[in-house]
């Protein structure tokens, strides 16, 4: 199978890039080559392109190419999407968008999520940037037929991020600092909030088992855990991974949208909010996808990889002085 990714080497696609590969497929990464953050893996094919601000050399350079599948891990934007369309209109039998489970409707009208929950968040506008470009691309399935398959990842993580509310995404280190200092971390509401976190290489294997299906067109999937955990038992177990106790702290999330309004996406957009993923659909397409890796194991696999290395546990000094300032 001949398959493209637009990206390719970010903290989940990376793991679908390894995987891609260990399964013998013939992957190309297309990226800018200087602003990755994990290497092509070996027996992958890098092209060098920048598909945003020069479409037509992209075109150009993956002229005779035709894929299976191409992924984008990159669009965030209508503009993004026209871009896509006008590049792989002729030349990929399945585009893959890789979209975001953030854009299911806030505040969730129910707790389980399914691909048919409604798609609206008046909250965050990276969701409904992502939202549009859903639509657009529905739009050209309807009009034209245009290949495309939607997938929703949620929180996803892998060695280089420990995903914790209020953590700083830049420098994960930076909360697990404050635990191991002693320091209270804070926890929107009263920290009851169902949430899940899905370790990038299960992720994976639920895309790939989508990557070369044409039938898939006009479908949409989110891929995440099964595993269902409270804010407080997420940042319990990251101390207990560090051999701590946390001292938390519970603050409305009203008040702290009010004190600092670029938390509100994050907050009010997504994860205050109880969600339960169904993945019925998802195992129903893909026999074989599993979420084998437990929050309890990935925060230690993601604390030692931090620990082998003193230069990733950079610390967000900006973002301490915040939290700081907030708890007093």
């Amino acid at each position: 199978m001949k398959i493209l990714f637009i990206g390719g080497t970010g903290i989940i696609s990376s793991a679908c890039s390894q995987l891609a590969v260990e399964r013998g497929m013939s992957l190309f990464i297309l990226n800018r080559a200087r602003s990755h953050n994990f290497d092509v893996p070996a027996g992958a094919t890098q092209l060098i392109g920048d598909i945003r601000n020069d479409p037509d050399g992209v075109r150009q350079l993956l002229a005779g190419h035709q894929f299976d599948a191409v992924v984008d891990w990159v669009a965030f934007t209508a503009q993004h999407i026209e871009q896509d369309l006008a590049v792989f209109a002729h030349n990929t039998r399945q585009f893959v968008f890789i979209s975001s489970a953030s854009a299911y409707q806030k505040p969730p009208a129910h707790y389980l999520v399914t691909e048919d929950t409604p798609l609206v968040n008046p909250r965050w506008q990276y969701s409904r940037d992502k939202i549009d470009c859903e639509a657009r691309l529905m739009q050209a399935f309807r009009e034209t037929g245009f290949p495309v398959t939607i997938v929703r990842p949620s929180l996803t993580y892998g060695l280089s991020q420990i995903p914790l509310i209020m953590g700083s995404w830049q420098k994960p280190w930076t909360m697990m600092d404050r635990m191991l200092r002693g320091q209270p971390v804070i926890v929107p509401g009263d920290g009851t909030s169902l949430w899940t976190v899905t370790w990038n290489g299960d992720f994976a294997k639920g895309l790939l088992g989508l990557l070369g299906r044409e039938q898939l067109a006009g479908q949409a999937f989110h891929i995440t855990s099964d595993e269902v955990l409270t804010w407080d038992q997420i940042y319990t177990e990251a101390a207990h991974a560090l051999g701590v106790e946390p001292k938390i702290r519970h603050i409305a999330s009203d008040w702290l949208v009010a004190k600092n309004p670029d938390l509100e996406g994050s907050l009010l957009g997504d994860k205050v909010h109880s969600v339960v993923f169904d993945n019925r659909k998802i195992k129903r397409f893909v026999p074989d996808f599993s979420c084998n890796v437990t929050w309890a194991e990935g925060v230690r696999r993601s604390i030692a990889w931090f620990r082998a290395d003193p230069a990733r546990m950079a610390i967000d000094e900006a973002h301490n002085a915040m939290l700081d300032g907030l708890i007093g």
